[in-house]
């Protein structure tokens, strides 16, 4: 009688299994923090260069000189694709600003975007996206800046 009991434990224990991985927990996105000084993201370059300005002509002329250099010496961000919130702040910038995030060549027409403006100084803006695996950049249009690389990947 005790085997039987013992038998019956195990079998129900055994039976229950296949339910316990029915259960999925979803995590939420990843947020992913980007800050914005004058002609710049300061993360993918590691320092704020303190350059000064009232206005996108002045980033223009600014990384004319220096963005070729600074961009190659950027760290690219690599992901895993999936849900990410990309929370980027105007730092003392005098004007409003923007982020725009898309694929990389052909990437730009298959892979998915978002981009937005309204960020005013001092502020900060989330930005949801499902990035897929891919080449992407990302950039502020307003403050003229270079085209960071992202790369999302298995």
């Amino acid at each position: 009688m005790q085997n039987f009991h013992k038998a019956l434990m195990i079998f129900l224990a055994a039976s229950l299994l296949p339910l316990a991985s029915t259960i999925v927990y979803a995590a939420g996105p990843t947020v992913i923090t980007l800050t914005q000084t004058g002609c710049q993201f300061t993360e993918p370059e590691g320092e704020d260069h303190g350059f000064k300005t009232t206005g996108s002509a002045d980033c223009k002329a600014i990384n004319s000189k220096s963005g070729k250099k600074r961009l190659a010496g950027s760290k690219t961000i690599t992901l895993k694709p999936g849900p990410y919130i990309f929370r980027v702040t105007n730092k003392n910038v005098p004007y409003g600003l923007g982020f725009y995030l898309r694929g990389a060549g052909v990437g730009r027409l298959t892979l998915p975007k978002v981009s937005g403006g309204g960020l005013t100084k001092g502020k900060s803006r989330d930005y949801h996206i499902t990035l897929k695996e891919g080449d992407y950049y990302y950039s502020c249009p307003l403050n003229p800046t270079p085209d960071y690389s992202l790369k999302v990947t298995n």
